[in-house]
């Protein structure tokens, strides 16, 4: 069976992806970098408010939302809808997280992702990007039908495995982790980590 890759060439895993910079919900300008900050981030490349797969997916995420928060991930809307829209969207779904808005279409552009199937919206074709600290891509989901965007199961194992990669103290029963501690290499662990900055 042919893979086909879900966006342009050089997005794929392992690969860095763009720091875009658009206006959220209040109209402010945002980076992507700015709003993950130091956490893994979960970014919703969405078609918007009126397709009902996404509304249903949204309300999975925001159900979903307080877990992600005390899992400290990130997560981030962005679609082709003007910034009312998208923050009228926003407000209907209760959604506490960022929604950025692109009606000019530079990011479906830039990754090549528009949903050519429906020219009258011109959106984008949904996609799940998962990204680890950095913007380091780990995984993408292609949303187009519905049951190709990942389930909460599936995301779940998905940040288990990306912490286990990035954060030192995973598991801190580790005999080198508790020596580390008993040394006083307490930056190693959270939260000393993340006050330091590092």
């Amino acid at each position: 069976m042919r893979t086909v890759p879900p966006m342009r060439a050089g997005i794929e895993p392992g690969a860095t992806f763009p720091d875009y910079q658009l206006a959220d919900q209040d109209g402010k300008q945002r980076r992507l970098s700015e709003l993950q900050g130091q956490d893994p981030m979960l970014l919703l490349l969405a078609r918007g408010g009126y397709c009902p797969k996404e509304m249903l997916f949204h309300r999975e995420m925001v159900a979903w939302h307080p877990q992600l928060v005390v899992g400290y991930v990130q997560i981030v809307t962005l679609s082709t809808e003007p910034v009312f829209q998208s923050a009228e969207w926003r407000r209907a779904l209760g959604a506490h997280w960022t929604f950025l808005s692109d009606p000019e279409r530079t990011v479906q552009q830039d990754l090549d992702i528009a949903e050519y199937t429906d020219p009258v919206r011109n959106p984008m074709i949904p996609h799940a990007v998962l990204l680890e600290p950095g913007l380091r891509i780990f995984r993408i989901y292609n949303g187009y039908w519905y049951f190709g965007r990942p389930s909460r199961d599936e995301l779940w194992r998905d940040f288990r495995e990306m912490g286990r990669r990035y954060r030192s103290d995973w598991d801190p029963t580790a005999p080198e982790l508790r020596a580390a501690w008993q040394r006083g290499e307490k930056e190693r662990f959270f939260p000393y980590k993340r006050k330091r900055g590092t």
